[in-house]
């Protein structure tokens, strides 16, 4: 197997990125069981994807193989570059599976897949990430790759809650300001 599981159009809103002596998370949880519980993915390798408020790729790029840089920081980088106000969501397509305790699992041995699982591999990536319209059959990850849904750490703001709170706070201010 190339890849052991993924996740598809994740928010970038929803990711808590840090702060001060805290790190941030990558969170997700099996779409098959969602009671599982949450896997932190900062530290898988791969592929990802980054897309625009139109689900547009504007960026593709790998992680943990050249620069030994893991998914969250890629993305993190992502954040402050030159893409920073250009993108809105991402997928990514992991090689590291995970562990019964929910942690990912130690990289990769150097044992080659068969070139058919990998082309397979491949195909479903491009086919997922680009939603090409003609292609109405998906890609062929194989029955033992899972996909991840994102899990919206409680620690991330929720940006339409907080607007919400503060229009009303601006509201009232002003209210009470004319009386």
């Amino acid at each position: 197997m190339l890849i052991a599981n993924y996740g598809l159009f994740w928010k970038r809103k929803k990711v808590f990125w840090g702060r001060q002596g805290v790190s941030g998370k990558l969170l997700g949880t099996l779409a098959t069981n969602l009671k599982d519980g949450q896997v932190d993915f900062r530290e898988q390798q791969g592929i990802y994807v980054l897309y625009d408020d139109n689900f547009r790729m504007v960026y593709a790029g790998q992680t943990g193989a050249k620069d030994n840089q893991r998914l969250f920081i890629r993305l993190k980088q992502h954040e402050r570059d030159a893409l920073a106000d250009r993108w809105t969501r991402f997928s990514w397509f992991g090689i590291r599976s995970v562990n019964k305790d929910g942690t990912l699992r130690a990289e990769k041995s150097t044992a080659h897949p068969a070139i058919s699982g990998v082309l397979d591999h491949i195909e479903a990536i491009l086919i997922a990430a680009a939603e090409p319209p003609h292609n109405r059959q998906g890609g062929r990850f194989g029955e033992k790759v899972e996909q991840y849904l994102q899990f919206s750490d409680p620690e991330t703001p929720d940006n339409d809650e907080m607007l919400s709170q503060l229009w009303e706070h601006f509201r009232l201010g002003r209210s009470n300001a004319g009386e």
